[in-house]
């Protein structure tokens, strides 16, 4: 069985993206990536900083050979990120989704932000959700690649 026990960042590569509140664009990119991220209760500075430093450098761009060898960095691409809790949903028993290993909402939203301030010290250009809110995402997602990277020590 897989279950998420840390923080996780669903990673698309994208041509572009947006995410609209209430029918309004609140936040947008060209090419780069989309990232979807959820704050388990028990994360820490670690699972934060290891998020920060692994998404925007993922060779998932193609270079020239059409190899998957570059990085955010490499391409100079954007990143818009949009929270979602319901990454760390449980779907074992039952068919309702059960979200007690999501973070509350406090820390979530910490962690949220700390991410996206992370992300621009790093010098990537980024654009945002609003936490907590009902938000409409579209993208076009470009290949289609989409990665599923969380802060768990691999073994």
């Amino acid at each position: 069985m897989f279950l998420l026990k840390t923080m996780v960042a669903l990673v698309q590569r994208v041509k572009r993206a947006s995410v609209s509140v209430d029918g309004h664009v609140v936040g947008s990119i060209g090419k780069g990536i989309l990232v979807f991220l959820g704050v388990h209760r028990d994360d820490g500075e670690k699972d934060l900083d290891y998020l920060v430093k692994k998404v925007p450098n993922l060779r998932v761009f193609e270079d020239e050979r059409g190899r998957m060898n570059l990085s955010l960095f490499d391409i100079g691409g954007e990143a818009l990120v949009v929270s979602q809790f319901t990454l760390l949903a449980k779907t074992r028993r039952g068919r309702r989704p059960s979200f007690d290993l999501a973070a509350p909402p406090e820390k979530g939203e910490e962690f949220y932000r700390r991410f996206v301030e992370g992300l621009k010290g790093l010098g990537v250009r980024v654009e945002e959700g609003v936490f907590g809110a009902y938000m409409e995402v579209e993208l076009v997602n470009d290949g289609p690649v989409t990665l599923i990277v969380d802060s768990r020590e691999e073994k």
